[in-house]
């Protein structure tokens, strides 16, 4: 019996529509946009597309024969939305990572604000949601301006928090949760005590098959993992007409979604899927795309449902943002008090369950922003030892060393 190879999922997870993601009865295909996109919205997209490819295949790197899963869009839009505090090479090194070079700061701007915008509603056949929000310690002097613009440009939801009370991780992650339909029910375990803002973006995604798998004719199947190793896994099989292409290197199929606007993209290659992953780019999947037509073939696909997270640090400083995460970080417009912040962290947990009916997954990305320097403490989290006196006299009255404290 043939083994199934693994595959690499390039999947499309953009637009909004009917909240349960139920295909119509009478499926209308959607051919093209409701309008023209804006100059600002192509270089949003181009540079959100091109940023996607060199995010995977850095992150990739160091993940060889292990699931991947990430939302570049996520993490582009809360990477945007901290770029738009930053300054001087802090900005230049941010945008440049995004590949946003040739964007203005007010392209960028407009061009996440009318991308929103007009996902909304693109498909009554998908349910898509984006949503950001900001969450500042409310004794951190934050500029005004540079919240006003998260609201206007990211239509982020901005609140002040107390980062102190143990109230404050779970109403960030009491929002999360709720704007990716309970999929990513946490996304922060503690606030460092250095921290001072989170800026969080949040996507979940539901489709259904335009046309979907039967699942009767669901079996058991052998599936040949990276390492090598084989498993069994429930096997989902279609007939009919599908748009398909193939190369010497891999073969793919295109699987639409609702009313055809979203789409799940499955390319198998012929060989190692590393090898391949860290050489598939912006031009390759231009090529892929352009070349998909369609055509009779019965499509195999596994079920599968998985969850998946990263610290993006590293994976980002490699795409050349570096200041961003060290002392003299420029987030001057951001906070009178700019040069003393710096990025903390920058965190993605994704979801993704594919069935017989569909898809569903979503994804949560969070900037953590701190203040570079903390003033001086005096942290007794070792044995230690005690002295009670008088302070005029001088006279001890108690002294020990506490080698260990009580569970």
């Amino acid at each position: 019996m043939k083994l199934f190879r693994p595959v690499l999922f390039a999947v499309v997870l953009i637009g909004t529509g009917c909240r349960d993601g139920t295909a119509p009865g009478a499926i209308v295909p959607i051919t093209e946009l409701p309008r023209n996109l804006s100059d600002p919205e192509s270089k949003v997209i181009a540079s959100s597309n091109e940023f996607a490819f060199d995010l995977f295949r850095t992150g990739n790197a160091d993940q060889h024969k292990a699931n991947v899963f990430i939302s570049p869009l996520s993490a582009s839009m809360a990477l945007g939305m901290t770029a738009n505090g930053a300054d001087g090479a802090t900005y230049d090194e941010m945008r440049s990572a995004l590949r946003l070079t040739g964007a203005t700061r007010e392209d960028v701007g407009t061009g996440y604000k009318s991308l929103i915008s007009l996902l909304s509603g693109l498909d009554p056949g998908t349910t898509f949601t984006i949503a950001n929000s900001i969450w500042y310690e409310q004794t951190f002097p934050f500029n005004p301006s540079f919240l006003d613009e998260s609201k206007l440009y990211f239509d982020a939801q901005v609140e002040a928090l107390d980062f102190t009370s143990p109230s404050a991780v779970p109403t960030i992650n009491s929002w999360v949760s709720a704007h990716t339909n309970n999929k990513i029910p946490t996304i922060l375990d503690s606030i460092r005590q250095e921290e001072v803002m989170f800026l969080v973006n949040a996507i979940y995604f539901k489709g259904i098959w335009q046309k979907q798998f039967d699942k009767d004719k669901t079996v058991d199947a052998p599936f040949r993992a990276a390492d090598g190793t084989t498993s069994t896994v429930k096997m989902m099989s279609r007939g009919e007409g599908v748009d398909y292409t193939s190369t010497p290197e891999y073969s793919a199929v295109d699987l639409p979604y609702g009313n055809s606007a979203y789409t799940m993209t499955v390319v198998l290659p012929n060989g190692d899927i590393d090898a391949f992953a860290e050489s598939f780019n912006q031009a390759k999947w231009n090529a892929l795309v352009t070349s998909l037509h369609q055509t009779e073939m019965p499509v195999y696909l596994p079920r599968f449902r998985m969850e998946w997270q990263r610290m993006l640090n590293d994976d980002l400083q490699q795409l050349g943002m570096h200041s961003a995460f060290f002392d003299g970080a420029d987030f001057s417009r951001m906070s009178p008090r700019g040069h003393e912040l710096l990025i903390t962290q920058v965190l993605q947990k994704t979801f993704v369950d594919v069935d017989e009916e569909g898809t569903e997954a979503a994804a949560a990305t969070i900037v953590g922003v701190g203040i570079t320097s903390l003033p001086p403490s005096f942290r007794v989290d070792r044995p230690f030892m005690v002295v009670i006196r008088e302070r005029f006299s001088g006279t001890i009255l108690f002294i020990g060393k506490i080698a260990k404290l009580p569970a």
